[in-house]
């Protein structure tokens, strides 16, 4: 598609002004989650001064779009999609680096001890930091006159929807020892009005203390939007549609949230179990009772940050796949159902409050639409203009031809990418993953067919290329017809099994071939091939081509050892590895790497620059 024919399907959509706003053309850019970078200045864990270093590296390689994980404040698990709160920022990543915090020679001092505590640049984040610097902020905290700052006071008008209730609920939450809400006092649990009100009285200054670290955050990103705007850098933010269970939000407004259910994803080819987050679901009925205004206050809110919104999950919007509270958690996602149950109901629904939001916004709408997705999905994000994510990986003829898509046949409006944060970054999945199927979900077909797996295992499978619980099929196993015979039932009862077979095997032959590499297929990647599959999206239709950091930077061998281990996330997991990847350079020598012309002229030669 040209630029002006880009241009003009581009004003037919609903959405017409906002891509007016942001610009029709073609862009490229980085999806980096604020932790896993940091600068020479940084205090134990990126801080958002150093997105201004972020943006000047976009600026060197030609990339345009900054794509961040959320920033809300975290709760236990330190998961971006389960935070205390869906307006408040995250404390650790304040900068203390600017004035008033530098005009205090026995706070500097206890900053400098912190940083020789806790260095930069290791694997992963020591979010011990977030109690440290919570420390220093609060004596720097009581050098200052907050109530008299006329900035201070306007910020909390502004704010005073979410802010009041926030900054109350993380007292709250500290005075009952971290416990969640729904543990708490009855008095405190049930918000009776006059207990809340002598807990204000009582506990004033530390009320104060978190509204006034939320107007810091506030400045900060705010800095970081106008930086990046004079840069001609866009920022896009991720919108978590879920919050946790244990958040300000729904401790403030229960009646928005179903809490007899658990939100998660039904079983599919990648999680056998499906998968329960735990976040309860909305009950959007009452949230339209209030005329959507919980919803429209943290659109507004964002805007000060953000040019692009990502929604997660957006399908959620049309049914979420929603899992009895007290369902056994080892048994996942395998007991949900749908919500709203009536299919017929899906599309109204989801139309209806994405209509909402692009009412209610400024912000151009991205939307995260893997996974199984119903149809009336896809076409309302068509009909609306908003681009979902077609991640190379998946984007493939999975009934007829079973390989991959030409990047011309990418959606236009879609963000092209070739790993996501929940994902293997390209290498590990080329490495593990590619041609190959789930372990968990095969033994549980066979368990349904009364079919022997450990029989069957050694005949289809070939055991020397089985990692981190993948099978890889045996080449000799070259039709369906062969998968039957040895599985030993009807084939009318296996067409789950075949297709399975179809869309894995020698998917990696397929791929190689599909990127034009020449000589015989390889297993481990290296970055001849991650540039021949970077260039595969950058060339593709699609509107946006937004790749991680770690695939980004995998091009610069900067990552050593075996990739698998450079994950930002693996879903349906708690571990101290989940969301705590480290790129293990500081921003100002990732400036100056040769990475920086590789990537410029891979972008400038797709024309995204």
């Amino acid at each position: 598609m040209t630029e002006q024919n880009l241009s003009a399907y581009l004003l037919q959509k609903r959405c017409a002004d906002k891509w007016k706003e942001v610009g029709l053309r073609r862009r490229a850019g980085i999806l980096v989650p604020l932790f896993s970078v940091f600068s020479k200045k940084s205090l134990g864990i990126g801080e958002l001064e150093d997105l201004k270093l972020l943006v000047d590296w976009c600026v060197q390689t030609g990339l345009s779009v900054i794509q961040l994980l959320p920033l809300n404040e975290l709760g236990a698990t330190f998961c971006p999609y389960d935070a205390l709160s869906s307006f408040a920022l995250e404390p650790a990543y304040l900068s203390l680096r600017s004035p008033p915090y530098s005009k205090h020679k026995s706070i500097q001092e206890e900053i400098k001890s912190l940083k020789d505590l806790f260095t930069c640049g290791a694997s992963c984040v020591d979010y011990r930091i977030k109690g440290e610097k919570s420390g220093v902020l609060w004596q720097m905290f009581n050098e200052e006159d907050v109530a008299a700052d006329p900035g201070f006071k306007q910020f909390c008008r502004q704010n005073v929807y979410w802010l009041d209730d926030f900054a109350l609920f993380l007292v709250l939450k500290k005075y009952h020892g971290g416990l969640p809400w729904y543990e708490w006092e009855n008095r405190y649990k049930d918000r009776n009005k006059a207990s809340l009100e002598d807990f204000r009285q009582e506990h004033g200054r530390e009320i104060t203390f978190s509204m006034w670290l939320q107007w810091e955050l506030y400045k900060q990103l705010k800095g970081v939007k106008d930086y990046a705007r004079s840069k001609n850098v866009l920022m896009k933010g991720d919108l978590p549609m879920l919050v946790s269970r244990d958040s300000a939000d729904v401790w403030s407004h229960p009646e928005f949230f179903k809490l007899g259910f658990a939100s998660g994803a039904p079983p599919d080819v990648y999680c056998a179990k499906g998968q329960r987050w735990g976040m309860p679901p909305y009950n959007w009925g009452k949230i339209a009772e209030d005329g959507y205004l919980y919803l429209r206050e943290k659109l507004r809110y964002a805007e000060n940050f953000y040019d692009i919104l990502r929604i997660d999950h957006v399908v959620g919007l049309f049914r979420i796949w929603s899992i009895p509270y007290n369902e056994p958690r080892e048994n996942q996602g395998l007991h949900g159902a749908f919500d709203p149950a009536e299919e017929q109901k899906w599309a109204g629904h989801g139309i209806n409050i994405l209509s909402v939001i692009l009412d209610n916004t400024d912000m151009l709408l991205c939307a995260e639409d893997l996974g199984i997705i119903p149809r009336v999905c896809t076409e309302a994000l068509e009909q609306l203009g908003i681009p979902g994510n077609d991640v190379q990986r998946w984007v493939k003829d999975w009934k007829v031809k079973h390989d991959f898509l030409s990047p011309l046949d990418y959606r236009v409006l879609s963000v092209a990418m070739l790993s996501t944060h929940d994902t293997t970054n390209w290498p590990a999945w080329w490495e593990n993953e590619a041609g190959t199927i789930d372990e968990a979900l095969f033994i549980r077909k066979c368990s349904e067919r009364a079919i022997d797996y450990a029989s069957v295992k050694e005949k289809l499978f070939e055991p020397l290329c089985c990692r981190h619980n993948r099978l890889r099929w045996l080449s000799s196993i070259s039709s369906a017809g062969e998968l039957i015979s040895i599985l030993g039932r009807r084939k009318e009862e296996l067409e789950d099994f075949v297709d399975l077979y179809e869309n894995s095997y020698r998917e990696k032959e397929k791929l190689w071939k599909h990127l034009g590499l020449t000589g015989p297929m390889r297993e481990e990647a290296d970055p001849r091939m991650l540039e021949a599959a970077l260039k595969l999206t950058l060339n593709s239709s699609s509107v946006f081509c937004i790749e991680t950091i770690v695939d980004w930077l995998s091009l610069g061998n900067i990552f050593k050892g075996d990739p698998y281990q450079y994950r930002i996330n693996t879903p349906g997991t708690t571990s101290p590895r989940n969301w705590s990847l480290v790129v293990p350079i500081p921003l100002e020598d990732l400036l100056k790497h040769k990475v920086c012309a590789k990537i410029k002229g891979m972008v400038v030669s797709s024309a995204r620059a």
